[in-house]
């Protein structure tokens, strides 16, 4: 059995009622949103923040309530959003090895799409009045804006530091896991411990889920993402920062102006891959990744075993084992 499979297999029943509930909130009285939202529907990923949901309130309650599956369709409206319009922003064409939203339907119509899907987001919450899931997704989006913000201003000034790093880490992608495994918390267990428990555990899932991301920028696995995107779009990732921060003067300044000046010359990208290969900026980000991982496990080990505390501790060591 694929590992996806082997942590949803707990929540099956559940998934399932899910992607029912879930199809039904992207609904609109347009018909063209609903072609649109019918594809979205049919190319879905892996589904690894609803699942994340699910199995928090199954760990902390036994079982699942109306509001848990409100949690996970607000969550996963949000990131249904935030990929189209990441796919406007990034000009790209192609999502999960399907034409993208932008590509067949055009810039314009692909952010409407976004704006809708994040407004049905919001609208899912305050239906039901759960205002306790609505502050915890807004504070989410607020966060992945500010830290796609601050790469972009940092990726201008190349003057990014390890701990502003994992402040961009923890806001663009962190914080959307954190968000999934607070709001499976406060679903069945709402004003307790736990929800911030949780968001800290999630907020490290994402920490090292996105560090993985960044390694596979270096040609670790074949992902279909092009090697070296990361260096060609100026982006500062850990391995990168590793290097510099390891580098004489001479060196330093050739990494800097290879990624401002010559960020498109692929033989240049290709030898500042190997240079930061060299100097162990791979070796470092992944004992990184795994200081998170070992930590997001050390709050599980205060939970008592179980289907969904086993599939949880799945779902933390494939977020690191993931070959794409």
């Amino acid at each position: 059995m694929k590992i996806v499979s082997q942590i949803r297999e707990p929540i099956e029943n559940e998934m399932q009622l899910f992607e029912e509930k879930f199809l039904k909130s992207m609904s609109s009285k347009v018909a063209l949103f609903n072609r649109i939202t019918y594809y979205i529907v049919n190319r879905k990923g892996k589904q690894m923040r609803p699942m994340f949901v699910f199995l928090t309130a199954k760990l902390l309650n036994g079982e699942v309530n109306e509001r848990t599956y409100t949690g996970a369709s607000i969550i996963e409206l949000i990131h249904t959003a935030s990929l189209v319009h990441d796919d406007v922003v990034d000009d790209s064409n192609k999502r999960r090895g399907f034409f993208s939203i932008n590509a067949l339907w055009k810039n314009k119509i692909a952010v409407l799409v976004g704006d809708f899907l994040f407004s049905k987001g919001l609208l899912v919450s305050l239906e039901n009045k759960d205002y306790d899931l609505l502050h915890i997704i807004s504070n989410a989006v607020r966060d992945m804006s500010e830290g796609e913000l601050l790469q972009i201003e940092k990726a201008r000034l190349l003057d990014i530091t390890e701990e502003v790093y994992y402040d961009i880490i923890r806001q663009k992608t962190a914080t959307l896991i954190a968000a999934c495994c607070s709001m499976g918390a406060c679903s069945v267990r709402p004003d307790s411990e736990e929800v911030e428990i949780f968001r800290k555990f999630g907020e490290l899932c994402g920490m090292a889920f996105q560090i993985k991301d960044d390694l596979f920028d270096y040609g670790a696995e074949k992902i279909g993402k092009p090697t070296g995107i990361d260096i060609k779009e100026q982006k500062m990732t850990l391995p990168l920062i590793y290097a510099l921060n390891n580098s004489d003067k001479e060196k330093k300044k050739w990494l800097i102006n290879s990624i401002k000046k010559h960020n498109k010359n692929k033989k240049r990208v290709k030898e500042v891959i190997a240079y930061v290969k060299e100097k162990g900026g791979l070796d470092y980000a992944v004992v990184k990744m795994l200081e998170f991982k070992d930590e997001a496990l050390a709050i599980l080990d205060n939970y008592p075993d179980s289907e969904y505390k086993s599939a949880l501790t799945l779902m933390v060591n494939y977020v690191v084992d993931r070959k794409k």
